[in-house]
């Protein structure tokens, strides 16, 4: 088989037409052989003839999309300097735009003999137990596909995983149930469509590993953050193999679009599946472990590790910059993805070891002209010292507050000292994001997310409850900031189940009518219980996947209703801050005792107060429409009880306004006009831990 010098840009495998080109770096390499697999699996390897700039590098002519392939790379192997070259490991390309296969775990895999990691090298070969690259050809007919590009503050995000969504669907054919195919079924579309939502965030889709930890015990890495592939669709949801999950994304990439809705992919940059100096040789640690990875300054044998995980990748080395780089890019030129929600982005901000908002990684996607564009948000925190950075990140930026969600939880479980911060946390979090020249809409809101209870669950349970994990109960969050409504778990007691309804409607109308962009975890929509278990990273079964047969239907149209009240009115989704000032009239915003008086500096003091009204005011967003238009809406009050007992509220007296009516009751689950008329001397009966919003009428 012949093998021509090629080109040592761009990396990967590139097919032309007529053959491939292969491209590969590593630094400490001596040779580098590419290893070629044919129908039966053997193996025919070849030399790369050429190295420019320690990028390896040859052209394969009669190769072409289907071709399965790895790497074998020579050179040092000396851990104590932080090398693990070897040429009995096959090597997954780090550029591969498919793979087909997983990894089986066994000994040769790893580069030690079991039971002696500080011993001699291991040199079985690992190519029997290792998943191969897939040469693909990126050809696809996208026909009149646009992204959808919606604004930030309209931004409806739905958080959701591929097989979790899909598997128990019962109009999804039973052989795409977890599979993009299955995504891109009219049913789920149709049902996102009638939800409201504009983009589905999904959890991790790059190319993961199964630990093997999680294998002996029956378990599998449901969630999927241990990317070993970040060009590489994973391939368990595809129907087929052989590069088919490639062409699948893009068929529901386009068919989400074609209804509006955005796609945003869970990315996992901060490390990979081959952990620490135990973990096996897979992929950039047999190529160029101290170029990928961050080491230990004065032991690199060992890795830095920011996430929990065993390794970080190495965000000071252009190469490790440019494989990011060229993974985001790909996505949104290649997949048309429309942005990316980073875990862990904390670690991607190291520079030395503190965390550094202008970092290299943050530089670059700065000046990027195309991933810039994109939708970027930052899960702004990792396990490491100075880790937690909620509100530090770049103006591009969107952040997950996870201070919005711990407010919110405790505000509605009525803990103390919580009434100055929730109104931070309602308004948008200006206390946060104001002073980094960002907008409302850097704050991503959530009262749950993938990891941690279910909003059911959030209602349902003071205690974890995660046995099935096979970890004793010890893993996951132990404080969950989450109050069972007086009985642990489910309960045939009619008062508890309807006050953990009511709560559960606090939270959705909290999250919709805050300032910021709202993101609903799937299934909270619709009662989706997973049993008390808030860490279900393992379980790729019925108790993570949504029951499409047991919907709250009432819980369902509840939320459909209160999206589409946030998406008729502009004043909950605004693009600039309040200033409390006077425009138009009166305040942007005003803040009232339940007796309809302006609260004053003792108010907010006081730590027991939960119980409070806002003002809105539809004459005063001073944002234009996207033609200049002046933008205006009616003028609404939201009046919190988050008492145990029902309080009675007066509305803010004129000018303000002289009737008012309902429009969303959270205590009997009404979201609508109403033709009841209230004035401004009316008491309102405000149930105990109940939400209402009141309506200007003129």
């Amino acid at each position: 088989m012949d093998i021509w010098p090629g080109r040592a840009y761009p990396l990967g495998a590139t097919y032309d037409g007529a053959g491939t080109n292969f491209s590969l770096f590593s630094e400490p390499a001596s040779r580098v052989e590419l290893c070629l697999f044919d129908e039966h699996d053997h193996e025919t390897r070849l030399v790369l003839p050429e190295v420019t700039a320690y990028c390896w590098h040859g052209y394969v002519p009669g190769v072409g999309p289907g071709t399965r392939y790895g790497y074998r790379v020579d050179g040092p192997f000396d851990p104590g300097r932080g090398h693990w070259c070897h040429a009995s490991k096959l090597l997954l390309d780090p550029y591969a735009r498919a793979i087909e296969g997983h990894v089986r775990w066994d000994e040769a895999v790893f580069p030690y003999r079991f039971g002696d990691p500080e011993g001699s090298v291991n040199d079985a070969d690992s190519a029997p137990f290792m998943p191969r690259a897939v040469v693909v050809d990126t050809a696809f007919d996208w026909g009149q596909d646009r992204f959808p590009r919606t604004p930030l503050h309209k931004t409806v995000i739905y958080e959701a995983h591929v097989r979790g969504l899909t598997m128990r669907h019962p109009a999804v054919p039973p052989e795409l149930r977890g599979t993009y195919l299955g995504l891109a079924h009219p049913a789920i579309v149709e049902y996102l469509l009638a939800l409201g939502v504009t983009a589905i965030e999904l959890q991790p889709v790059h190319q993961f590993v199964h630990d093997s930890l999680l294998q002996e015990k029956g378990l599998r890495n449901y969630w999927g953050y241990n990317s070993i592939g970040f060009l590489a669709p994973h391939n368990e949801y595809a129907t087929s193999g052989r590069g088919a999950q490639v062409t699948e994304f893009k068929h529901m990439v386009k068919s989400l679009h074609a209804a509006g809705i955005e796609v945003i992919l869970d990315v996992v940059y901060n490390h990979t599946a081959e952990g620490n100096h135990l973990g096996p040789v897979l992929s950039l640690k047999g190529i160029d472990n101290a170029a990928y990875y961050r080491l230990v300054a004065d032991h690199p044998r060992y890795y830095m590790d920011y996430t929990g995980t065993g390794n970080s990748l190495n965000m000071r080395h252009p190469h490790v910059l440019q494989l990011l780089m060229d993974s985001l890019r790909y996505w949104i030129t290649d997949m048309h993805v429309d942005g990316f929600r980073f875990d862990l982005a904390a670690t991607l901000a190291r520079g030395l070891h503190d965390v550094d908002r202008l970092s290299a990684f943050f530089d670059l996607i700065q000046q990027d002209p195309i991933v810039c564009q994109a939708k970027l948000i930052a899960e702004p925190w990792d396990v490491g010292q100075g880790g937690y950075q909620v509100g530090n990140f770049p103006p591009l930026w969107c952040e997950w507050n996870g201070k919005y969600r711990d407010c919110v939880r405790d505000y509605w479980r009525s803990q103390d000292q919580t009434l100055g911060e929730f109104a931070y946390r309602f308004t948008g979090s200006s206390d946060l994001y104001e002073g980094t020249g960002r907008r409302p809409y850097a704050s991503i809101n959530f009262v749950t997310a993938h990891d941690g209870f279910t909003l059911r669950d959030l209602v349902s349970y003071n205690d974890k409850h995660n046995e099935a994990n096979g970890e004793d109960n010890r893993d996951g969050e132990s404080h969950n900031r989450s109050w069972n409504c007086g009985v642990e778990g489910p309960s045939d007691d009619p008062a508890v189940n309807a006050l953990r309804s009511r709560q559960q409607r606090n939270f959705l109308a909290t999250l919709l009518l805050s300032q910021g962009i709202p993101m609903l975890l799937s299934g909270d929509e619709a009662g989706r219980t997973q049993h008390g278990n808030n860490n279900v990273y393992c379980q790729d079964n019925e108790t993570s996947w949504l029951d499409w047969a047991a919907l709250d239907e009432s819980l369902l149209a509840f939320t459909r209703q209160l999206i589409a009240f946030r998406h008729a009115h502009p004043v909950f989704r605004r693009r600039k801050w309040f200033q409390g000032m006077e425009l138009h009239g009166l305040a942007d915003i005003e803040w009232f005792r339940p007796n309809g008086r302006v609260m004053d500096a003792d108010d907010w003091a006081t730590g027991h107060n939960k119980s409070f009204s806002v003002f809105l005011n539809g004459d005063a967003i001073p944002s234009l429409g996207p033609r200049g238009e002046r933008v205006r809406d009616q003028s609404f009050v939201v009046m919190f009880n988050a008492h145990y007992e029902a309080l009675r509220f007066t509305p803010p007296p004129e000018p303000f306004g002289r009737h008012w009516s309902t429009v969303i009751d959270t205590a009997h689950g009404h979201v609508g006009p109403t033709t009841r008329l209230f004035r401004a001397t009316s008491r309102i009966k405000l149930e105990g831990r109940s939400l209402l919003v009141l309506q200007r009428r003129e």
